[in-house]
């Protein structure tokens, strides 16, 4: 039986009593609220029940015309009415003005207005600027009222947080503050799960959804594939031959990431013997050539972005004018690798030395020298090298990563400068070699799984599996288990990843466990990663519960008040 509390008041004034009473909200129907005249001898039953216009007393409380006594009728909700008022108006003795109030308790979680807000900012916004956000209201009391919020998901790179304020409405106001930079390129759009809490124990809790948009500003200036171009020509071709196509990028977005392409006529070409097409980048011949007169253009070409302030870069094209002749070059190519084969390793530095060529022109005076040696392929990792247009080195240009890329195809072109021009070429198709550059990769980072406290030795506990990018001994991994207070309890198969009960495990002693699981490959060095394992002891009826202590001794005052606590016991 829920008690209700009751406060009694004397009014100043001769002709009438004021009682207050209060009872807790969603207390069950019938619950005692209070008795119209205890502690009032000259106001005795029977009674006039007198509600206040308005106050609902009838609807929601019963009260006995004949004791005075006050009982609710229905569950009281303090949102939907906080109070009601009465006059008991007794057979003789003064009237009895009457005031039961309804105590809060936490029944309300907080609620956003809306589940889903949408919020924008530019990507050069600084730090610790505001949004404000929706506030989450709760229509409850004091401490059950919303105390705090929380970002439960969704905030990539701690790129934001809250601060809140309460003002005196109540109400605990919401702001969305930037934490770190913004950048739209590497993350366009966040979606933040918002909690509001309250103060009850546990606390009731609401969500929403932030959709924040990342808007783009123009600070990312285009980027050329290449930052020279080259490219062969005979001196014979006509006005709109392609010459080649120069290509570049911007990952700004919209107007900021529009390129137009065109030849700097000031550095460059002045004569207007090429032309560029401003939107496919593709240069063309413009006027006749002539081998004669100038055998090698250099172009500045120019991407421009279009947005409010342009930028723009640069790159170099060489277009090589060749005259005509009939015997094509020859090509001898040797392997630098140990076993002369096609092959570099992963690990070879910047400049490393992957083949030698040398090339051969019959129709030339002046052996090589009227050759032009072009290397194409391999997406811009390999480079050309040469200090007397004799000997060729192919060298490496760009870092190399076999788990990305294994293999490459290279085009060794050898082109005269005749009329027509002859060319050869040789296909290289060079393989990456391994290193053991990746550490194995478990599926999850965390394992979760039970056990029966009773499993006998031997019990399949879970299987985890890991992945390692490398190949053969790089690839090959081993599990083991890290030495912990319980890691002695299971064993693990180093090749399948099973982990099973070595020994009986004890949820008294520990009923959850937590081992570190290591995958090891066998390459030199060997590489390892680790996952956690988190086993819950299933517990089983096998401990009979223990007094904290045998023997109790307690003195208790003769005027002690009935109800009152003298002894707390408790057991393990």
């Amino acid at each position: 039986m829920l008690r209700a509390i009751i406060c009694v008041l004397v009014a100043s004034a001769a002709a009438e009593h004021v009682r207050e009473f209060t009872v807790r909200e969603n207390a069950r129907a019938g619950t005692f609220v209070g008795h119209l005249g205890d502690e009032l001898p000259d106001a005795a039953p029977p009674y006039t029940i007198v509600p206040v216009p308005g106050s609902a007393v009838n609807d929601d409380l019963k009260i006995d015309p004949h004791t005075g006594e006050i009982r609710t009728r229905v569950p009281l909700d303090r949102e939907n009415r906080d109070h009601y008022a009465l006059v008991a108006i007794p057979a003789s003795g003064d009237n009895i003005r009457v005031v039961v109030r309804v105590s809060d308790e936490n029944d309300n979680a907080p609620t956003f207005p809306t589940a889903i807000m949408n919020v924008e900012f530019s990507e050069n916004t600084p730090r610790d600027v505001k949004r404000k956000l929706n506030p989450a209201k709760d229509q409850d009391l004091g401490i059950f009222n919303t105390q705090r919020y929380n970002i439960v998901s969704g905030n990539t790179d701690n790129a934001f947080r809250l601060s809140s304020h309460r003002e005196r409405d109540g109400v605990l106001y919401l702001d969305l503050q930037i934490n770190g930079f913004l950048d739209r390129e590497t993350t366009d759009h966040y979606e933040l799960v918002i909690e509001a809490l309250d103060g009850g124990t546990p606390p009731l809790r609401g969500t929403m959804t932030v959709n924040i948009t990342i808007l783009d500003v123009n600070d990312n200036p285009p980027a050329f594939a290449e930052t020279a171009y080259s490219a062969m020509i005979p001196e014979n071709a006509t006005v709109g031959t392609p010459v080649l196509k120069v290509f570049a990028t911007d990952s700004d977005a919209g107007e900021n990431g529009l390129i137009e392409y065109s030849i700097n006529r000031r550095q460059s070409d002045k004569d207007n013997m090429f032309k560029i097409d401003p939107d496919t980048g593709e240069i063309t011949v413009n006027k006749a050539l002539d081998f004669e007169t100038k055998d090698l253009h250099e172009l500045v070409v120019v991407a421009r972005d279009k947005g409010a302030q342009p930028l723009e870069t640069t790159a170099f094209v060489s277009i090589r004018v060749t005259d005509v002749n009939d015997n094509q070059p020859t090509i001898d190519v040797i392997f630098l690798s140990d076993d002369a084969t096609p092959k570099i390793s992963e690990a070879a530095q910047l400049d490393e030395f992957v083949a030698r060529i040398s090339v051969h022109d019959p129709d030339s005076k002046t052996e090589y020298s009227n050759v032009n040696v072009t290397l194409s392929g391999g997406d811009g990792h390999f480079d050309l090298r040469t200090h007397d247009n004799i000997i060729y080195l192919v060298v490496v240009a760009l870092p190399l990563d076999r788990e990305s890329q294994s293999t490459y195809t290279l085009n060794v072109v050898a082109t005269d400068k005749g009329s027509p021009p002859l060319h050869a070429s040789r296909i290289i198709n060079l393989r990456v070699t391994d290193v053991n550059d990746n550490p194995p990769v478990f599926l999850e980072s965390v394992y979760k799984t039970s056990v029966p406290e009773a499993a006998a030795s031997g019990t399949p506990v879970i299987q985890v599996s890991a992945t390692d990018v490398d190949e053969a001994e790089n690839s090959d991994i081993r599990y083991s288990l890290l030495p912990t207070s319980q890691s002695d309890w299971f064993s693990i198969d180093e090749r399948s990843g099973l982990v099973t009960t070595r020994s009986r495990v004890d949820c008294e002693t520990n009923p959850m466990p937590s081992l570190t699981v290591v995958a090891s490959d066998r390459g030199n060095p060997p590489l390892s990663s680790t996952a956690t394992l988190l086993v819950t002891v299933l517990d089983v009826n096998d401990n009979e519960p223990i007094f904290d202590q045998s023997f109790y001794n307690v003195t208790v005052p003769e005027n002690e008040a009935v109800g009152s606590c003298i002894l707390k016991v408790s057991s393990l």
